[in-house]
């Protein structure tokens, strides 16, 4: 089954001002690369989730590209996803300047009313990997991983484009909406039912105990 695996974190090679010397597409399960050849790899675009029935051989493939003391970043579906009932019910065109609110004060009203799910998407075609966050973290540590961090992409406000517009053009209140999304995503409950979850965990360096 053929399958793209993204390898190397772009951001990483972003910061420092380079661009990559080469792109190579090949099997996500058979990566044209050899064991251990990164120190990070990232596997995005819910790959593992298209993946289905060949899910946990992409992981372990994607895994084995990663060096002693490298990282493996996650993307993965945990549910349907949910947002944030106080900023949806905000007209889109009042966020703007809601954001302009210093961060806690904002945690603190979407805490207060809480969060509603997202529909069940219509497009599922049923053969979609979800994963459990906490199993996957368990099955990771089971086989030697580290786990870093784990974060619920966008859990309340997401994807929702007319309210990111409306946000956006203000530096300040765009700061606030990443401050809250991520103080909001860390937090355990936030990744259980998430429709983007990223997991990252750490192979031991050589010599470690």
């Amino acid at each position: 089954m053929a399958l793209d695996l993204s390898v190397e974190m772009l951001r990483r090679v972003e910061r420092q001002g380079r661009t990559p010397s080469e792109l190579v597409r090949g099997d996500g399960v058979s990566p044209p690369f050899r064991p251990g050849a990164f120190g990070e790899v990232v596997v995005l675009g819910n790959a593992l989730g298209f993946a289905g029935s060949e899910s946990d051989r992409l992981l372990v493939a994607a895994g084995d590209l990663v060096g002693p003391g490298g990282s493996l970043i996650l993307e993965i579906v945990a549910g349907a996803g949910e947002r944030a009932r106080y900023l949806c019910r905000l007209p889109a065109s009042s966020l703007g300047r809601l954001f302009r609110v210093p961060t806690p004060a904002l945690v603190a009203r979407v805490d207060r009313e809480g969060f509603a799910l997202d529909p069940p998407r219509k497009s599922d075609p049923g053969t979609f990997r979800r994963y459990i966050p906490d199993e996957l973290k368990e099955m990771m540590t089971r086989r030697g991983w580290w786990i870093e961090e784990t974060m619920a992409v966008a859990p309340a406000l997401g994807g929702d484009r007319e309210r990111l517009e409306g946000v956006a053009p203000d530096p300040l209140a765009w700061a606030h909406l990443l401050e809250l999304e991520e103080s909001v995503g860390h937090r355990e409950e936030r990744t259980r039912r998430a429709a983007a979850v990223l997991v990252a965990v750490r192979r031991p360096a050589l010599g470690s105990a």
